[in-house]
């Protein structure tokens, strides 16, 4: 095994870049479409806690762009000399080309190219009595970044997304996400495959949808199931559907016929974790 490069000593680097027609800026700014994100296998993330947090799920880091114009309060040294010692390129850049490479609307000056997760079914290390949370057909990237978080906070063994619009490495994924991205096991997968694939591991099945009659707190969890949640619009497509016993609502009250998808995704999380504790 190849060891860690020593970094090059900060004071001995380059002045900043000042054009947007960089190679490695070109590259990067490519990433903002899933076209190059998929045939490259990267994608962009943003800000301080989030790179943190990918070094210390163990993500590759390419290219770290830094702008001390932008640095915050806190120092930024320290977590950029632990990303050059763990591999990444520090490629410091003026404002101009920051501002074009940021995705935030608060930048701190701080931007990488990471190798985003791609997993299969297969690939998941599953404990004894998994909690899994499956999204299917999710369209929008906030939603799908705040199931990451709740994943992330409740301890969830993986999240799956079965038939997705948005990606894994959209960079609004990542941000919504908060980085928990790289910290949370996820896979993507047809619907098919990953009910054939709970099934074969004698993993419960628990639909939510307006439709059920059983509430969501009187549903088992405290066995290996896999919680799943539907499109923003749609729902879920009626092959989570086909069994009555297997789906739970969320009970609504006012005249809104439906939560957000992330809500109830954090409903059902935090109900199974009460059960389990």
């Amino acid at each position: 095994m190849t060891p860690p490069r020593e970094p090059e000593p900060f004071h001995n680097r380059p002045g900043p870049l000042t054009s947007t027609h960089n190679p490695r800026v070109r590259a990067a700014l490519a990433l903002r479409e899933r076209r190059a994100r998929d045939r490259v296998g990267r994608s962009l993330v943003e800000g301080h806690d989030e790179l943190l947090l990918a070094l210390e799920s163990g993500a590759a880091l390419g290219d770290l762009f830094f702008c001390p114009a932008f640095f915050s309060a806190s120092d930024p040294q320290t977590l950029l000399q632990r990303a050059a010692t763990a591999g990444a390129r520090l490629i410091e850049v003026d404002r101009r080309v920051f501002e074009r490479l940021a995705y935030r609307e608060h930048p701190d000056g701080l931007l990488a190219v990471a190798e985003v997760p791609r997993r299969g079914l297969d690939d998941l290390i599953l404990g004894d009595n998994p909690l899994i949370v499956i999204a299917e057909s999710l369209e929008k990237p906030g939603n799908l970044g705040a199931i990451l978080r709740t994943a992330d906070a409740a301890g969830v063994d993986a999240l799956i997304a079965c038939d997705s619009v948005t990606d894994w490495g959209n960079p609004n994924v990542v941000r919504a996400s908060k980085g928990t991205v790289f910290s949370v096991q996820t896979a993507e997968a047809r619907t098919d495959e990953a009910i054939d694939w709970l099934r074969a591991r004698g993993i419960a099945i628990l639909a939510a949808t307006p439709s059920a009659t059983r509430l969501y707190y009187d549903a088992e969890m405290r066995e290996a199931v896999a919680l799943v949640v539907g499109a923003e619009r749609q729902g879920l497509s009626s092959a989570w559907l086909a069994r009555r016993e297997e789906r739970t609502l969320v009970p609504m009250r006012g005249r809104a016929n439906s939560l957000n998808v992330a809500t109830v995704a954090a409903l059902l999380v935090y109900e199974a974790v009460r059960q389990r504790r």
